[in-house]
């Protein structure tokens, strides 16, 4: 058996180089085109990688019998619910509002709770010891009020009605069970094909071929039965009689695991190792869709048509959503032989897609194969049919195309772009990478004429405006070129300067009028002022959405397209008048994976595009892109403390929360799966923000930190240009914290009273205090102010007894001068008695002189004014001497005479003496005070 299994890999690795070397020296590819297919893989859903039954509930929700658990898929988010026992949940039904699940020695269903979470109930608990160990439940039907749970032993019957079962148990193996609009019916290996009747089973054929071939499903056609096996084709059951129904040959040889039948009567079979096919109602083979080219895995484990008609493909690693109905149907080659599509043109027929690798062709509309016109190979840069006669703009230079073959015609440069001379018709000017040059019709014959001289700069985008060209160079920008009537060479050429040069920028001729685009916006020519202006209308592409490319492509049909990061924008002229309207399909660009600078939009019919990608192109219908209104709702509703766990909350009804209870997140979702389509979502929080937000795809917003107050929550949804029919809105409340409600502000109320109260009373008590201590500072202020003044008192009495001291000294001074001046009186008067003697009267005279000579005495002057003195200046004289013992009287009354600061000439008197015999005395008075000779006699005794 190894060696067995070495030789089949052996061969098939065969075929892989044969098929891989085929495809590289025959220059042909399969031209078959597909619908979109939406790729999801484990690591975006986050479960098991197989999928063993799809199904979908009235809100279009998708649900998916996932290794890990039970799968839920709203069109925006992905949930999984573990099944109660952990095990693989091998089957999923819808029913009325509950999904029911089958798995390991288990089943039950589900129900939506308020929260929007899914909530398991076990109906297989109810009959536990009636189910076989090791039993697992691989499908589930619904037939009126019950539900049939299948395993590959039992198949149990559940009445919703009344909750009971009934069970049918056959001796051999189930392989499967099946529900027509007809009836129920299971296969037991080895016996044929049973149907149940009133809770029996009952055989219907025990045909050969319907006991050996495993059977993958069973339809109801207008004869009988339709019946699919798995490796042994399809068969018709018409009463007892079992005919082979004709299939594909490529189908007859794969092993078909799943099989569903279509809404339009057609038929989905998923194989094991060899994808899925789309057979017609007819038996025709629509589609082949294998790994590499597009699904994610070869084998396919189940199959389910959704509302919308989009086809769900449960994979062995993965899911895949194929939207059958799809206005855009796509090509792609994964081999890298094919490139990328540069240009394409539906000429006679025939569809030419010219890419990176070269020119192919093929059959328009057909599946075949795209063949390779030699000549051609490299890089295609242009398309074009002028009056039947068909330019390819190459790297090499310019080709004529005519019945698959390419004639080169201009070699010179690689030519980007051909526009015919203005009311020539036998005249076209081709761009080139070092210029212009013109080609011209001779004898029906178009040949190269002349290049223009005087211009060399790469001429990628131009237009004439009468006899001049615009030219858009990326890195240098608008070029004005004046040409002379012969088109030979260039009289004048002028750089713009505005608008200015910019990445991806491009120019072309829309209604007869020149327009230039790139990031900064899309300026028109202005005839009249010989200037370009801004065209709000078209800028406005750039300012709503992210620039990518300054992309202009005019069609057949007078539409203008314009590229940016989200959308495909294209404008058509109004019929009533010269006004644009704008029309947006939302295809982002890392869908179409176009080349930035060099998307690619070809009209092929009135109504159908096609669009060049990396790796293929995409063929558009554009009555197709209307979509039907879809519903948004809200998904989810959660909220969480700081640093807790995520609570949901109910979404339908009103909300009322803590008040640290204020983060709150919500989700919301429209369940559409088109590929090319994205929902896109604006919201409004009234009484947080009032506006509403900017359309964006995100589908979840987390509102932090809310203040306490009532809130309502609204979100809208747009699916392409056509906003939802409803408004989801959602209601609730962040309560106040406890300590900020009517209870407690009543609280606070009577506790600011009480509080005022006892600050009032405290205050008061205070106040008290306080004018009591006032009191009392103020009677010691008054105490400390009543000694003060008595201070300043007592200084006004010592300055008043410092003046009386000083008035003293006066008077002092004045009765000793007095004294002196008497006892000069009557020293003269005696002086002149004694003279009058001589003359008479000597006795008389004799008698005076006695009595003035009594009154003249020198010691009682002295003591009189030693008394006075000491009176006036206290024991200054007893200080003196004790400093100086060495002083006579004479010296102390000289000391006195000194301290009155008396000068030597009013002391002479005093004593009797000479000023001189004062000095003299003033100076033996320093020596015996030992004073040194820079300190003053006066001062020495003032300071004593």
């Amino acid at each position: 058996m190894k060696i067995h299994f070495t030789i089949i890999a052996q061969k098939i690795n065969f075929l892989k180089v044969f098929f891989l070397f085929f495809a590289m020296y025959s220059n042909t590819f399969l031209g078959q085109e597909l619908p979109p297919i939406i790729k999801y893989s484990p690591s975006i859903y986050a479960a098991g990688n197989q999928n063993w039954m799809i199904t979908q509930d009235k809100s279009q929700n998708i649900f998916f019998a996932n290794n890990d658990g039970l799968l839920e898929f709203n069109g925006s988010t992905w949930s999984l619910y573990k099944s109660p026992n952990e095990t693989i949940i091998r089957s999923v039904k819808v029913i009325n509002n509950k999904v029911y699940t089958g798995c390991y020695m288990e089943f039950g269903f589900w129900t939506k709770q308020s929260t929007g979470q899914l909530q398991y109930t076990s109906l297989s608990q109810k009959i536990k010891n009636k189910i076989q160990d090791d039993e697992q439940f691989w499908n589930i039907i619904n037939y009126d009020k019950w539900v049939l749970f299948q395993s590959l032993s039992r198949i149990y019957i559940y009445d919703t009605k009344s909750g009971t079962f009934t069970i049918i148990a056959p001796k051999n193996i189930i392989n499967k069970s099946f529900s027509t609009g007809a009836g129920i019916y299971f296969q037991i290996q080895n016996e044929g094909l049973y149907e149940i009747e009133n809770g029996m089973s009952k055989l219907i054929s025990n045909h050969d071929n319907l006991k050996t071939s495993r059977i993958t499903n069973i339809f109801a056609i207008d004869e009988g039965l339709l019946i699919q096996t798995q490796n042994n084709g399809r068969y018709k059951l018409t009463g007892a009689t079992v005919s082979k129904f004709a299939m594909d040959r490529a189908i007859e040889s794969s092993s078909i695991y799943s099989a569903h039948l279509l809404s339009d009567g057609g038929y989905a079979l998923g194989t094991i190792s060899n994808g899925l096919f789309i057979v017609s109602s007819a038996g025709k083979l629509l589609y082949h869709i294998t790994q590499n080219r597009g699904l994610s895995n070869n084998t396919v484990l189940s199959l389910f048509e959704d509302a919308d008609k989009n086809l769900w493909v449960g994979l062995d690693n993965g899911i895949n959503c194929i939207n059958l109905q799809s206005p855009v149907k796509s090509f792609s080659d994964d081999t890298g032989l094919f490139g990328t599509v540069y240009a394409s043109i539906l000429h006679s027929g025939k569809l030419y897609i010219g890419t990176n690798q070269g020119l192919f062709v093929k059959d328009n509309n057909t599946n075949a194969t795209f063949q390779f016109i030699n000549g051609t190979k490299g890089q295609v840069w242009s398309l074009f049919d002028n009056d039947g006669t068909l330019f390819c703009g190459h790297d090499s230079g310019t080709f004529i195309i005519e019945n698959g073959t390419a004639k080169n015609i201009f070699s010179a440069s690689g030519t980007w772009k051909f526009v015919t001379v203005p009311n020539q018709t036998n005249l076209m000017v081709q761009g080139n990478y070092f210029g212009l040059s013109v080609l011209e019709k001779v004898n029906n014959q178009w040949r190269f004429r002349n290049k223009i001289v005087g211009f060399d700069y790469s001429s990628r985008y131009f237009e004439f405006a009468g006899r001049n060209i615009f030219v858009s160079h990326e890195y240098k920008g608008i070029f004005n070129i004046e040409l002379d009537n012969a088109l030979s060479k260039v009289s004048s050429f002028k750089t713009l300067t505005a608008p200015s040069k910019g990445k991806n920028a491009s120019l072309t001729k829309f209604n007869n009028t020149i327009y230039y685009a790139y990031s900064g916006g899309i300026f028109k020519f202005n005839n009249l002022t010989k200037q370009f202006e801004k065209d709000k209308l078209l800028s406005a592409v750039f300012e709503k959405d992210t620039y990518t490319s300054g992309k202009l492509i005019v069609d057949k049909s007078n539409k203008i397209w314009i590229f940016s990061k989200n959308y495909i924008h294209y404008f058509t002229t109004s019929k009533l008048g010269n006004e644009l309207k704008e029309n947006n399909i939302s295809i982002p660009s890392s869908l179409t994976n176009s080349m930035l600078g060099y998307e690619n939009i070809t009209q092929l019919s009135n109504t159908e595009y096609l669009i060049g990608t990396t790796d293929g192109y995409y063929r558009m219908n554009l009555n197709g892109l209307s979509f039907k209104n879809y519903n948004v709702a809200l998904t989810n509703i959660s909220v969480n403390k700081l640093n807790q766990h995520i609570i949901n909350s109910s979404i339908t009804t009103e909300g009322s929360y803590s008040h640290d209870e204020n983060n709150i997140s919500f989700s919301y979702a429209v369940p559409e799966y088109n590929k090319y389509i994205d929902a896109e979502y604006k919201y409004q929080l009234f009484g947080f923000q009032d506006n509403w937000s900017e359309w964006s795809s995100k589908s979840t917003i987390n509102f932090k930190n809310l203040p306490s107050g009532f809130y309502t929550f609204k979100v809208k949804a747009k699916i392409a240009n056509s906003e939802a029919e409803n408004v989801a809105a959602y209601s609730f409340r962040v309560n106040k914290p406890w300590y900020a409600t009517i209870f407690a502000i009543f609280c606070y109320i009577l506790l600011g009273i009480y509080v005022a109260n006892y600050v009032h009373a405290a205050n008061k008590k205070h106040y008290q205090q306080q004018q009591e201590k006032l009191i009392d500072e103020n009677n010691l202020l008054l105490e400390i102010q009543q000694l003060e003044n008595e201070q300043q008192l007592m200084k006004l009495k010592n300055e008043q007894l410092s003046q009386d001291f000083d008035a003293k000294n006066k008077e002092l001074a004045v009765s000793t001068m007095s004294l002196i001046k008497k006892d000069e009186l009557l020293a003269l008067i005696r002086e002149d008695l004694k003279n009058s003697t001589a003359e008479g009267g000597i006795n008389n005279i004799k008698s005076v002189i006695s009595n003035i000579t009594r009154n003249i005495t020198d010691d009682k002057s002295w003591n009189v004014f030693k008394e006075a003195f000491d009176t006036a200046d206290k024991d200054f004289l007893k200080k003196v001497k004790t400093a100086h013992p060495s002083l006579t009287p004479n010296d102390l009354r000289l000391c006195a005479y000194l301290r009155l600061n008396l000068s030597s000439k009013e002391i002479a008197p005093l004593i009797n003496i000479s000023v001189r015999s004062v000095e003299i005395k003033r100076y033996r008075l320093r020596k015996k005070m030992e004073l040194n000779h820079e300190q003053g006699l006066i001062d020495y005794i003032l300071s004593i």
